[in-house]
């Protein structure tokens, strides 16, 4: 008996191509994939998909992802502290993007160099999303312009005085002394180890 589709199954062959390929798969490759007759059962599911917001067109009509990346299955929680025992069950399915990036047209990455901000768990090789609209508050860890040079450490405004504070002992506070420009505030920190 023939495997009944739906729409989640459908983006979950897309999207798995997509990460092995890193690119959408043709109309005769998807043919193959779903174990479909015709491009048009393909262009079928291409228009469901499409009208859920899972994909989109470009102006060449080209298909590509609506979001930065596809959804992973939440099977669970696992405790960081004493073992205790785990189901596995899916939960929810979760995409990565969405649930780091809260305003994705004044979000951008960067890539981490230094150890300033070490004892916050940032390390060098890791990627910050920063929001360049977001108002820092005190205690926030922004990326900023001192006078003329970038650097990433925790704001900290005192009446009408910012300094700004590393998160390794080694670094002493830095006070503008002539020019400060926030350029916004980090939000998520992603490590790959592998």
């Amino acid at each position: 008996m023939k495997e009944k589709r739906t729409i989640q199954s459908v983006e979950k062959i897309i999207a798995e191509f997509f990460r092995e390929n890193r690119r959408m798969p043709t109309y005769s490759e998807m043919v193959e994939l779903l174990g479909v007759r015709s491009k048009s059962v393909v262009n079928f599911w291409i228009n469901k998909l499409v009208a859920n917001g899972i994909l989109t067109k470009d102006t060449k009509g080209f298909l590509k992802p609506a979001r930065a990346s596809f959804s992973l299955p939440m099977v669970g929680e696992i405790a960081a502290g004493f073992p205790s025992p785990a189901e596995e069950e899916l939960r929810d399915l979760i995409s990565l993007d969405e649930y780091l990036i809260g305003r994705r047209s004044s979000s951008f990455l960067l890539k981490v160099s230094g150890d300033s901000m070490i004892g916050e768990g940032i390390k060098p090789g890791d990627l910050v999303i920063v929001d360049r609209g977001k108002e820092p508050k005190n205690g926030d860890v922004i990326i900023a312009e001192v006078d003329g040079e970038w650097t990433m450490k925790y704001f900290r405004k005192q009446g009408g005085t910012v300094v700004l504070e590393s998160a390794n002992p080694q670094y002493p506070p830095v006070k503008p002394q002539s020019e400060l420009r926030v350029a916004g505030v980090v939000t998520a920190v992603i490590r790959k180890y592998h």
